[in-house]
This record gives structure tokens, sequence and C-alpha cells, in this order.
């Protein structure tokens, strides 16, 4: 695969999608570089090994990598599992320590704990106490960030509410499903207000509905400032939310670019419009043949199936008895 370096500028945030029906797509085949931004995290040729006890090789689970992290950019690390994604959030958290090369995060080596104070990190499982209650676990690591009363009060109430628990706030963790109890692990990441938000896998566990509002709440922190460093393994999560992505495989960087860049198919051409009579869509078919296009198509976009099913949901909600309606048709079946 060939390597693409881009490390140039933060593109507009990412959107979450929205249902387009009723709308007439051609495509048609056919032959200024913004500022940067202050870098936060920062990689030369960062790479780890894991050895046994005797000190030889047995893991290569990442080799040299080079990443710029811009503020308040949304970056993903996409990768299969054992591609390196999660063994290169630990070595920016200071967790493990690098084979070679070195890591700099806030211009401090990933060693040096005390920048740990502006990160917040949601790990892939969350290791929570199961005999605290929401709001109890919430005032235990705003207490370890010697965050007065009032304040670790005033943060876990917010918090609460913005992951969806406020009905749950006085029910022991230990009877949460794993997607409320993926809820309460970002809330706890976020309880120190932080600068750099490390998320590995954070959609792991929710529901389709519950993926859509954690999407829009990574979107809602760059909108706030933060900077936010995403690991997953699901292509759609990554797409919908980051700015930039690395694609690790093996350890290896194999892509790095923004992701309009890297998606973007070149050498066609796509018009999209609406309220297109037949007969007007024949005379653009004809126009963009007789200009030489070829493999002219012509039909209508499809939604994805996040969407349809946001889409069959809500409108059950709106509607309880009756079969969802159809986006496409204006009725109920």
């Amino acid at each position: 695969m060939r390597r693409r370096r881009v490390t140039d500028g933060v593109p507009k945030s990412g959107q979450g999608s929205r249902i387009v029906s009723r709308e007439t797509t051609v495509v048609a085949e056919a032959g200024s570089r913004p500022p940067a931004g202050e870098i936060v995290v920062e990689t030369r040729n960062l790479s780890k090994v894991y050895r046994d006890f005797w000190g030889r090789s047995k893991k290569t689970a990442l080799k040299p990598l080079d990443l710029d992290i811009r503020r308040g950019e949304i970056f993903g690390l996409l990768g299969p599992n054992g591609a390196g994604k999660t063994t290169t959030l630990k070595l920016l958290l200071g967790l493990i320590f690098p084979t070679s090369g070195e890591a700099l995060v806030f211009g401090r080596p990933a060693t040096d704990v005390s920048k740990n104070e502006r990160i917040g990190y949601l790990p892939e499982e969350s290791y929570l106490y199961k005999f605290l209650d929401a709001e109890e676990t919430l005032d235990f690591y705003g207490r370890l960030f010697d965050m007065p009363p009032e304040e670790r009060r005033r943060r876990a109430d917010a918090l609460i509410e913005m992951v969806g628990l406020g009905r749950d706030r006085k029910r022991q963790l230990r009877e949460y499903s794993k997607g409320m109890t993926r809820r309460i692990g970002v809330a706890q990441a976020l309880i120190n207000d932080p600068e750099l938000v490390i998320l590995d896998e954070p959609t792991s566990g929710l529901d389709p509905i519950g993926t859509r509002e954690m999407k829009d709440l990574i979107i809602d922190l760059k909108a706030r400032g933060k900077t936010v460093i995403m690991c997953s393994h699901l292509l759609a999560d990554v797409e919908d939310v980051c700015d930039r992505i690395a694609v690790l495989h093996l350890g290896e960087l194999k892509e790095l670019g923004r992701v309009e860049e890297l998606l973007r198919v070149t050498g066609v051409t796509q018009f999209r419009a609406s309220g297109l009579s037949p007969e007007a869509i024949a005379d653009v078919r004809r126009a963009l043949e007789r200009h030489g296009a070829a493999g002219v198509e012509v039909g209508n976009p499809r939604t994805t199936l996040e969407d349809l099913f946001l889409e069959v949901v809500r409108d059950t909600q709106a509607r309880p008895g009756r079969r969802a309606r159809r986006a496409d048709s204006g009725r109920a079946e």
C-alpha cells in the first residue's frame, strides 16, 4: 500500500451523515494550504518491541512511527486488532516505555507523568469500582485531581447528563450494562476538563443510538477546543468524526492524511440535483456523453445503514403502534 504523508492543516470538522432522499445523482468518469496549528503530540521514530525473559525480541508491536497531531483536531488511529493502536496510546500516556525514538505531549516527554493532568483517557476496558454509583465514581476521580468539592459536584452533574446517565446516577456500576459502563468511563475521562482526550474504542459495546450519541459527543469536544485522539477498528466511526487518520497494520504506518483526501475518488466527477424530470435526466445524460464522458450512471444516492436504523427508531418513537415511515415515501406502511 502506498504511504501518504499529509500532515498540513486541520480540515473542517467531521459531521454525522444524514439521510438524503428523493435526490438524483449523476456520476461520470473524467479525467491554499491552511496554516499549521500548534503541535500537541509529536512522535519521532517511535517504536516498541516486546521481549521475553532473556531479552530476545518476542513481538514488534510498533515500528518507527512519525506523527504530528495538532491542537483542536480529531485524529483517528485506524487498524485491525493487533495493529499497534493501543500500544501507541500507552506510549503517549507513559504507561510503557519505547524501545527507540521519542514521543512528546505538550512539548514534554511522554514519560513525564505531570503532563497527564491535562489528559483524559478512556481505555479499551474501563476498570471502575463496581460498588460505587455514577456520582461517587466521578467524585472519586475528581479527588485524584485535587478538585474542590463544589467543582467536583458541578462537573459530575454536568457529565452524567452529558453521557445520558441521569436516570441511573444512583445505581451501582455492577448493575450497569456494557454500554452504560462505557458512558461512565467517558465521563470519568472528562472529569478534569482535559485539553487532550484519548479514547480507545469509544463506541465498544454501544448500540447504534448510543454510537451516534458518542460520535456527536466527540464532535462537541472538538467544538469546545479539545484535541481528540480516538482509536478504533470500526471504519464508519472514524470516517464520521475524524479530521485526519493514520492507518496502522502490523505495527507499521501505512496511510496518513485528511479523511476527505484519502477517500476522494479521483477521475470521477459527481453531480447532484433534486427535482429533475425523466426528460431532464435524459438530456443531462446525452450532454455528458456528447462531451466524451464514459460510464455515465444515473440513480438515487444511498443512505447508510446506521442512519436508516436511527430513522426507524426515531419514527417509531414518534408514532408508537405504527410501522416506521419510509423516508423516501413520506407515508407509513
